[in-house]
Formats: C-alpha cells, sequence, structure tokens
C-alpha cells in the first residue's frame, strides 16, 4: 500500500492519465486500426474466412518444416504461435471482457468482435512480414518483428526506434507487468494467499523461465497454453449449456446496445456508442493484440521457409483468443444478468466474471475455480510472452548487452505490480498499447503491397503445385 500511495498519492495523475487515453484512443486510433484491418481484409479476399481452414490445419497438422534443416528460425511454428498466444491469452480474456462491458455495455462485446474479424487479417500481415524481413542478431537467433520491416521495409529507422521504445514501454508498465501480476494477486487472495506470498512465487517463478530466454518460454508455453485455454473453454461452455435458453436473448442484447446503448441502459448510465466502440476495440486490442506489432515478435523466431504459412499461423490467434475466448466470457456475463452488477459498479474486473461463473453454474463454487485459477495461468504465460516481446525491443535498441539488465528490470516490476491499483494499470496499458500501435500500423500501410503480392504469389504456387500433382496421378 505505501507503494501504491507513493506512486499515485492524488487523484490528479488519474485524471491527466484519462485525458491522455482519451486522446490517444480517439478517432484517430480506432479508424487507423480498424480501417487497416477493412484494407487488408478486402485485398485479401476475405481471407480470415476463407482459408481459415489451411491455417487451423497449419496449426494442428504435423509440422514437417520444423524439422526440415533448410528452415531456419528458433523454434517451431505451433511454438511461435503459442508464445503469441502465451502474451495474448490473459487478463484481456477475463478481466478487459468484463471491464469493456462495464464502461460500454453490452454492445462493447460487439465491438469487440468487429476489432477482431479485422484484425485477423492485420494479424496476418504480421505474421508475415516478420518472416520477410528478420534476420539473425549477434546471439545466433532470429530477431524480427515491425522494428526490423519499418526499418528493412520502409527504410524508416527513426520509426523502428520509436516502436521499439514503446515496445519496452508495455513490456514494463502495460500488458507484461502490472496488469498481469495484479490479476494473479487477486486471484490468489480468493484463495487466502497473502499479497506477499503471491509477489514472491510468481516472481520466482517468472526469474527461471525468462532468464532461459526463448526456448524455455516456448517450451513452457506450448505446454501450458492449450492446457489453459482448453479447461477454461469447457467451463465457459458448461455455463452456455446450463443456460443454453438465454443465449438468443443476451445475443439481441449485444447486438442492440452495440448501436442504441440508451435503449438498453437507459440515459441515467451515461453510456454512448462512442464509449462502446471505444471500449470494444480497445479491451480487444488488449487482448488479441491484433495491431499492436507484439505477435510478429514471436512469429520471426518460427522454423519456416514459408511467410505467408507463418502469417496463416499467426492469424489462428486472434481467433482463438477474442472470437472464440472474449466471446465465452462476454456471453457469460451476459447472459446471467451480471453485467448490470458491473455497470452499477457493484463489482469489477475478476470478480465481476467470477460472478457470472457462479451464478450460471449449478455448483457456484465451481465457478470461482474456473475463473481464478484460470486466470493465474493466463496472466503467468503473458508476463512470459511479453518478457520476450520486450528484449527483442530492447536488443534492437542498445544490443545483446543489453537483455540481461533488462531481463532484471522486468523481474523487479513483476515483483512490485501486486501493490498497485488495477484501475491506474489498465489506463496505464491503454495508453502504451495506442503509442505502439501507431508505427507499426503505418508500417502495415505502407508495406500492404508486399504482402498482397507474397500472398498472391503463394496461393497460386499452390493452386500450380495441386494441378501438377493430379496430372502426376
Amino acid at each position: 500500500m505505501l507503494l501504491s500511495n507513493l506512486l499515485f498519492s492524488t487523484a490528479g495523475v488519474q485524471n491527466i492519465l484519462n485525458k491522455i487515453d482519451t486522446i490517444i484512443w480517439g478517432p484517430p486510433l480506432l479508424i487507423l486500426l480498424v480501417g487497416t484491418g477493412m484494407y487488408l481484409t478486402f485485398r485479401l479476399k476475405l481471407l480470415q474466412i476463407f482459408k481459415l481452414p489451411l491455417a487451423l490445419k497449419y496449426v494442428f497438422g504435423k509440422d514437417e518444416e520444423a524439422s526440415s534443416d533448410s528452415a531456419e528460425g528458433d523454434v517451431s511454428s505451433f511454438q511461435a504461435l503459442c508464445t503469441a498466444l502465451s502474451a495474448t491469452i490473459g487478463t484481456g480474456n477475463i478481466v478487459g471482457v468484463a471491464t469493456a462491458i462495464t464502461a460500454g455495455g453490452p454492445g462493447a462485446l460487439f465491438w469487440m468482435w468487429i476489432a477482431a474479424f479485422f484484425g485477423m487479417a492485420t494479424k496476418y500481415a504480421e505474421g508475415l512480414l516478420a518472416i520477410k524481413y528478420r534476420q539473425v542478431d549477434a546471439n545466433g537467433q532470429m530477431a524480427g518483428g515491425p522494428m526490423y520491416y519499418i526499418q528493412n521495409g520502409l527504410g524508416i529507422k527513426w520509426l523502428a526506434k520509436l516502436f521499439a521504445l514503446f515496445g519496452i514501454g508495455v513490456a514494463f508498465f502495460g500488458i507484461g507487468t502490472f496488469g498481469q501480476v495484479n490479476s494473479i494477486a487477486a486471484a490468489a487472495k480468493s484463495f487466502n494467499v497473502p499479497l506477499i506470498v503471491t509477489a514472491v512465487v510468481v516472481t520466482i517463478l517468472v526469474a527461471m523461465v525468462t532468464l532461459g530466454g526463448i526456448q524455455r518460454i516456448s517450451k513452457v508455453s506450448e505446454l501450458v497454453v492449450p492446457f489453459m485455454a482448453a479447461a477454461y473453454i469447457v467451463g465457459a461452455l458448461t455455463v452456455l449449456i446450463c443456460n443454453y435458453k438465454a443465449i438468443p436473448g443476451a445475443v439481441g442484447l449485444i447486438i442492440t446496445s452495440a448501436f442504441n446503448p440508451k435503449s438498453v441502459l437507459g440515459g441515467t448510465m451515461g453510456i454512448t456508442l462512442v464509449m462502446a466502440i471505444r471500449n470494444g476495440v480497445a479491451r480487444g486490442v488488449f487482448s488479441n493484440e491484433s495491431g499492436l506489432g507484439s505477435a510478429p515478435i514471436a512469429a520471426a523466431a518460427a522454423k519456416t521457409k514459408s511467410a505467408v504459412r507463418q502469417g496463416l499461423i499467426s492469424m489462428t490467434g486472434t481467433f482463438f483468443d477474442t472470437i472464440l475466448i472474449c466471446t465465452m466470457t462476454g456471453v457469460v456475463i451476459i447472459l446471467t444478468g451480471s453485467w448490470m452488477d458491473g455497470v452499477n459498479g457493484v463489482v469489477a474486473g475478476a470478480d465481476l466474471t467470477t460472478v457470472a461463473f457462479q451464478s450460471g453454474l449449478p455448483i457456484a463454487i465451481i465457478g470461482k475455480y474456473i475463473v481464478n485459477i484460470g486466470l493465474i495461468f493466463f496472466a503467468f504465460t503473458t508476463i512470459l510472452g511479453w518478457n520476450y516481446y520486450g528484449e527483442r525491443c530492447t536488443e534492437y535498441l542498445f544490443g545483446v548487452k543489453a537483455i540481461m539488465p533488462y531481463r532484471i528490470i522486468y523481474i523487479v516490476l513483476v515483483a512490485i505490480g501486486p501493490f498497485l491499483p488495477l484501475k491506474l494499470i489498465f489506463i496505464i496499458a491503454d495508453i502504451v498499447n495506442g503509442c505502439m500501435a501507431f508505427p507499426n500500423l503505418v508500417a502495415l500501410i505502407g508495406l500492404r503491397k508486399v504482402v498482397i503480392q507474397e500472398t498472391e504469389e503463394f496461393f497460386e504456387e499452390m493452386k500450380l503445385n495441386k494441378v501438377n500433382e493430379e496430372i502426376i496421378a
């Protein structure tokens, strides 16, 4: 509490941050985010729909490229995806969805869907460019991401450095540390675990994994991410099955309040259409990170010979994160009626999601375990993934010698995270997220022709190979 009071002692600090947040997440960034995704969606001929089966086949099929001697990279494509998912499937799926609905009403979930749909095309382009412009660093590892395709593709080095600087900011003060470890502490507290114990245990575990670099992070992510996601999905599906009659009404409420929140919520709650859109898109980006430029940093480490193939695999991250997991969380909160407690300020964050799961299951205590254990795993793996992202940005700016000092600072910030207030954490996260997105989106627009050309050539070659196989057969 002393640290919290020292850092955020006045309401004036929060008011200033709120104003900055409102400016950054104003119409320009929202238009740029969704507009970039819309442009890529139509220029790539609805690739996120028609090529999703192929992308899922690449994810769950045998990864022959990872075992190929000719494929460059540090980890398999699946491990790279799990590393990216470890960073995206986190508090945004539980706390972020609840926060969006609290601030923007049920309609915020609809705008999360819209942002995620177009964001899949954005994530595809990011993954593609990550492979195309990656390079080997001084340690012999693959280094890639927006800073490299901004520098090597666009040729604007100062913008690449700006992205890397903001990337470190997000790792240190945004998605990477404070929000995740604070949520872990809140979940552990529900099981009567003292705050100091949580801080010590999480810090030690993070240090043990992150000091081992991408190899150890990817191995832990490969084991934990599929398990934790499957367990949470089963729990959410159970709630939906137990309350299936309420699903149509919940969907109708989401759509109605997405366009006319006052008709559902009334004018007294002060939630407007702009608030629904802003909170839906902002929380969606916090969760799936499409357009943020983080996932391509992990994608660049994948063992693959094809930029398009990795782009398709990267695209599924947004599908799993938002279209599946965030949707389940949001619908559970809405169909149980728990969202009203959030809007009215009775409960917030993970507590709102917990209340929803408890009220939606025949045995209430099970809901508490599903949400809080899921939150602990989700948040922990996000800390690992963002450690790697920040590390790559640090290396780009200061060289490999700066990696160990960065890791030490990161671990220290993890240690103090449980003692900071949640509301301010999300405001800070929004600000640095928005700053990080701008340079990346500029690069995606500037390199759009590269993305389109690479995509067309890949599928033309695939079509030609299929014809040749049929002729031989």
